[in-house]
């Protein structure tokens, strides 16, 4: 991935499409100052440079069934890197886990889990996640309320950009 210097037009496209991804490009382009052409040009450079990896519509889960949202920490018996990439595999297939997140420290691995009521995680937990290979524990902690939940990250000054590979 190349380097990328963000500019003020740049942060302001990252922003607007950070809070509705859905806007035309036009609009794009009369929020951020600029025409529709070079507006375009700018999204595709950013998409193109990693910057922007897709647009998604943010779906209702008590809507469609999935009010309870459950954070578990995972410890596993082996950290070994085939033990971890296997563990990551296999909760890739489950739908019910929405995010994987590997840690530092204690806890290996940290999953959102959304589940219709408490009796269903409690199924998924034990007829998948503490059955799995390698799972020495499993602490859950059910959401109560959501106080904050923002998309993205915060696009502020002009910084450079870098592929951590770089």
């Amino acid at each position: 991935m190349r380097r990328i210097r963000l500019d003020r037009i740049d942060r302001r496209i990252l922003q607007n499409l950070q809070a509705d991804g859905r806007m035309t490009n036009v609009e794009l382009a009369r929020r951020v100052g600029i025409t529709a052409p070079p507006c375009l040009r700018r999204v595709r450079a950013l998409e193109e440079a990693g910057l922007i990896r897709g647009y998604h519509a943010e779906v209702a889960p008590e809507a469609l069934g999935y009010p309870l949202t459950v954070f578990a920490q995972v410890g596993l018996a082996s950290q070994a890197e085939a033990d971890l990439q296997a563990f990551e595999a296999l909760v890739g297939g489950w739908p019910e886990v929405r995010e994987a997140h590997m840690l530092a420290g204690e806890t290996d691995f940290l999953l959102k889990i959304v589940a219709a009521d408490w009796d269903s995680y409690q199924r998924f937990l034990s007829a998948k996640l503490t059955s799995a290979p390698n799972v020495a524990h499993v602490k859950s902690a059910m959401t109560l309320r959501v106080s904050k939940a923002e998309p993205g990250v915060p696009v502020g000054e002009p910084a450079a950009i870098e592929d951590s590979a770089a």
